[in-house]
């Protein structure tokens, strides 16, 4: 069939295709980026109806001012000792990456992913949820099994697949599982955690339990279909959970703008399912924690399930495999109007007389040796570089409770050809 010729009265149509606003080599200015005023925004009832809080997702969720002086309803007057906790626990998730990272261009694991900046989010997560609710993380909430005090030397040996790896190198690195911190197995498929967490969360309702669930998605993961399907399930049946989505600007080579960004905010992506939605300023710890805290309240008090849109950003590439000079300017983690968190907390600590920049130093040190003696304990059990540490017949372990006879004759005829090939 031949086409049809465009009509010459009307305007021909056009195909628009999202651009950042900024480039590799382009000045940087966020002058007209607008934050909204520390403390402005209402905090409502825990069990107000998503519908009453359509507001909430256009603002920005902020209690610390540029001078780390905190205002309004969502202050949540955390004591002194709670802060400084949370600021040793970013300082020491960043003193983490930064070793995993140099260890990764050493040769020493294949793939390192980095949280820089987007520390609060995670931290503020451990500390508001109870140590019982099950958290259902993305690739870049290592802050969650660090602020729950999992052993980093466990978490270095799952990077490495050494002979320390509780996941017996079955598991990229980073994807770490911790059932007894409440940690769900990462997944590199985008997503699936939502629906597992809002199954989960639905299973504890039916049963009567009292652990919610929470979980977590970068922004350009929203464009998956388990996001839809997971905010169906949870709004209908009202599921006790918490859809975080960390929006850090930019996912693989590709800014948020691709996902919908310039259309509206992540967090109104909640209002079409009638689920309460939130955007909060994703680098100030305080907004992070009374967000999250009031998420908690509603879950628990049977309300319904709660959508918090982070607003951070990404200061480092995605991955060990990416490289962000190809695609932004190098001026934006500089420039990025929300600034560093970790800065943020110590500034608010400092103006509160409860800290100062040598107490601050000697924290980042003292972290820094821990996290270098820990790594070194880690190396001493094997790197990547150093081959396969579990032994070949545990590939056949672990698929079932009890192993079945399949697997048994499998594993035995295995070892049988490696022993005839002098393996």
């Amino acid at each position: 069939m031949a086409e049809a010729p465009a009509a010459p009265n009307m305007t021909p149509l056009s195909f628009h295709v999202p651009e950042p606003r900024f480039r590799p080599g382009d000045a940087v200015d966020y002058a007209d980026f607008d934050r909204g005023e520390a403390g402005a925004v209402a905090r409502p009832d825990v069990a107000a109806l998503p519908a009453d809080m359509r507001g909430h997702a256009y603002s920005l969720v902020r209690v610390l001012d540029d001078e780390g002086v905190a205002h309004g309803p969502w202050n949540p007057r955390l004591s002194p000792d709670r802060l400084r906790r949370m600021l040793r626990d970013m300082a020491l998730t960043r003193a983490f990456d930064d070793r995993m990272y140099r260890a990764q261009r050493q040769g020493k694991t294949s793939f390192y992913m980095k949280c820089t900046g987007e520390e609060a989010t995670s931290i503020a997560a451990a500390h508001a949820l109870d140590r019982g609710d099950m958290c259902f993380p993305s690739y870049r909430q290592q802050g969650l099994l660090i602020a729950r005090g999992w052993p980093i030397g466990q978490m270095m040996n799952q990077i490495y697949s050494n002979a320390g790896d509780n996941l017996k190198g079955r598991q990229m690195p980073i994807m770490y599982s911790a059932r007894e911190a409440g940690f769900f197995s990462v997944s590199g498929n985008l997503t699936t955690q939502y629906p597992q967490a809002v199954g989960f969360a639905m299973a504890s309702a039916s049963r009567g339990d009292t652990r919610i669930a929470a979980c977590w998605c970068g922004e350009g993961s929203t464009a998956e279909g388990d996001f839809h399907s997971a905010c169906t399930f949870a709004a209908v049946y009202r599921a006790p959970v918490i859809l975080n989505v960390i929006n850090n600007q930019w996912a693989i080579s590709s800014f948020s703008g691709i996902a919908g960004a310039e259309a509206t905010t992540f967090a109104a992506r909640g209002i079409g399912y009638g689920i309460a939605s939130l955007r909060v300023d994703g680098n100030d710890i305080l907004a992070c924690y009374a967000v999250l805290d009031w998420a908690a309240e509603r879950a628990r008090g049977n309300h319904g399930p709660t959508l918090i849109e982070y607003f951070t950003y990404r200061a480092e590439g995605h991955s060990t495999s990416d490289d962000p000079t190809k695609y932004r300017s190098a001026e934006e983690r500089g420039a990025w109007p929300l600034g560093d968190p970790i800065v943020r907390l110590k500034q608010h600590l400092i103006g509160l007389g409860e800290w100062d920049e040598e107490r601050h130093a000697a924290m980042d040190k003292e972290v820094a040796e821990f996290i270098r003696d820990e790594g070194r304990k880690a190396e001493a059990q094997g790197t990547l570089h150093d081959g396969l540490s579990q032994p070949f017949t545990t590939m056949f372990e672990d698929v079932f409770e009890e192993q079945p006879w399949h697997l048994k004759e499998q594993s035995a005829q295995m070892q049988a050809e490696r022993k005839a090939a002098g393996i």
